[in-house]
């Protein structure tokens, strides 16, 4: 995905998309344009970075923006939308202070070594609970996620911020972990987290649907961790991908600088796929293959005797460094292109098989639910229209064949498109999509609806301000009903 084209009209197009929102509503009914299908009824909740500056700050990244929820309750033909910060302490402490007082990805307000230790090595120091990226429901709670270990609770029908959750999905103390576990079918989740220290273990736990019990399913050794934002889980294994994106943790510590800014892209080292047997039957192999990197897997699956394991590729991690705010706001600056890519990694070990690339461009990919782990067919996800645009069409890749079909409005910037099955589908893509878009011209977003099977979109409902480009977001068949939260629609503080 590349620079957008500069036209006389759309000149600035892309900074609308990082624009700060600091509107809060609560149960707002939307205008509904077409015909929503009488059995979508639930509520897609939405998250990302909505706050790009603080009083006395301008913030850096699009990693480190304030995180705000965003609630479509859909049912009985209409649609009503709620947004809220995620109001933990690292929030409250940034907006009272008008700077930041808790690390971010790019932004570290840590400026002493003492101070610096504490952050990377644990000892109650400041930790953002600054969830952006994810949304889930792990047991009976609802939770907003980050890659820092610290998971917050929210009411689904206030969207109100709960505090964090009574265990964290890490590896047993670990700082890092991926916004993305797996919840399986009995409400256990799985999870890969990094615990720094005078020793750096890496590793995946399983832990049960009450969070109360913790299982290390493996753990290793990991002198300079990864960068890992995502994994793949199939019936019998996790696979992670280690990109050869690494952190010296005691450099990290004496260096002065941002945590991203510690991060080396090493090629030499190649990609290791790590396969973990779930049953904790077989001892952790590796599988060796050049080097790329990725945040987002696809998806995963068995066959026989190796793994099939799909990722969203970039050539190298340059991808992180255009991702800086003041990159994407240029409509001159390019962003990497990404494309599906697929490898077979054989579970004894060895030589993982590269075995093709889809032309299409796409990140933020998502799978049916029911083919998660499993042989699959379709993968929907945001898009390129060309190497000269950014994000303007949603993309429906067959993998089977190879083609491609897309929605695509003018000046428009779509979000993670979000699958959601027909009741009685017959088809693996019998259903909606559900993504979040902004139409530059007008200033507005707008939750679109579009037919799975053939991308035409079949209903919208407009939102009452422009909502900031996101990450990721879920749909909650049973989630409650939007209710009046205890706070009136407000702006940030």
């Amino acid at each position: 995905m590349a620079v957008p084209r500069r036209t006389a009209d759309g000149a600035g197009d892309r900074a609308r998309l990082f624009t700060s929102l600091s509107e809060e509503v609560t149960a707002v009914p939307l205008a509904v344009e077409g015909r929503l299908p009488a059995w979508l009824e639930g509520t897609l909740v939405r998250n990302g970075p909505a706050l790009f500056e603080l009083a006395r700050q301008r913030l850096r990244h699009w990693f480190d923006g304030q995180a705000m929820l965003h609630a479509f309750a859909l049912g009985g033909a209409q649609v009503r939308y709620t947004n809220r910060f995620v109001r933990g302490r690292a929030y409250q402490a940034n907006v009272s202070a008008g700077r930041l007082r808790y690390a971010e990805f790019a932004t570290d307000p840590c400026h002493a070594l003492f101070a610096r230790v504490k952050a990377v090595f644990g000892g109650g120091a400041a930790v953002t609970d600054n969830a952006s990226i994810a949304v889930a429901r792990l047991g009976e709670a609802y939770v907003a996620l980050t890659e820092g270990a610290l998971p917050m609770r929210f009411d689904p029908a206030t969207l109100e911020t709960l505090g964090v959750a009574a265990r964290r999905c890490d590896t047993g103390g670990g700082q890092l972990t991926t916004a993305h576990p797996h919840v399986l079918a009995d409400g256990s989740h799985v999870n890969f987290g990094v615990r720094f220290g005078r020793r750096c273990r890496s590793g995946v736990v399983m832990t049960d649907p009450h969070a109360r019990r913790r299982r290390v399913v493996a753990e290793w050794d990991a002198a300079e961790p990864a960068y890992v934002h995502s994994f793949g889980l199939t019936a019998r294994h996790a696979v992670v991908a280690e990109c050869p994106y690494v952190v010296d943790p005691l450099g990290m510590l004496l260096s002065g600088r941002p945590f991203a800014e510690n991060f080396r892209w090493r090629p030499e080292r190649g990609t290791r796929f790590h396969l973990i047997d779930l049953a904790g039957r077989r001892p952790r192999v590796t599988c060796e293959a050049p080097p790329f990197f990725a945040f987002h897997h696809v998806n995963a699956y068995d066959d026989g005797d190796a793994v099939v394991v799909d990722l969203v590729a970039y050539e190298d991690a340059a991808v992180v460094d255009a991702l800086y705010l003041d990159r994407l706001r240029d409509e001159w600056s390019a962003i990497p292109p990404a494309r599906v890519t697929r490898w077979r990694l054989p579970v004894r070990g060895g030589t993982a098989r590269h075995e093709g690339t889809w032309d299409a461009l796409l990140e933020l990919p998502r799978v049916a639910p029911d083919r998660d782990g499993r042989p699959y067919r379709h993968v929907y996800g945001v898009g390129a229209s060309s190497a000269d645009a950014f994000l303007d069409q949603l993309v429906k890749l067959d993998v089977e064949t190879g083609e491609a079909r897309t929605w695509r409005r003018p000046r428009t910037y779509a979000g993670e498109p979000v699958f959601v099955a027909a009741p009685d589908a017959r088809a693996e893509d019998d259903g909606v999509l559900l993504s979040v878009v902004l139409d530059a011209a007008r200033g507005a977003s707008a939750l679109v609806v579009l037919d799975a099977r053939t991308m035409e979109e079949v209903a919208r409902a407009e939102a009452p301000h422009a909502i900031p480009a996101g990450f990721h977001g879920e749909f909650f068949a049973d989630a409650p009903p939007l209710a009046e939260s205890p706070r009136a629609s407000r702006r940030a503080g």
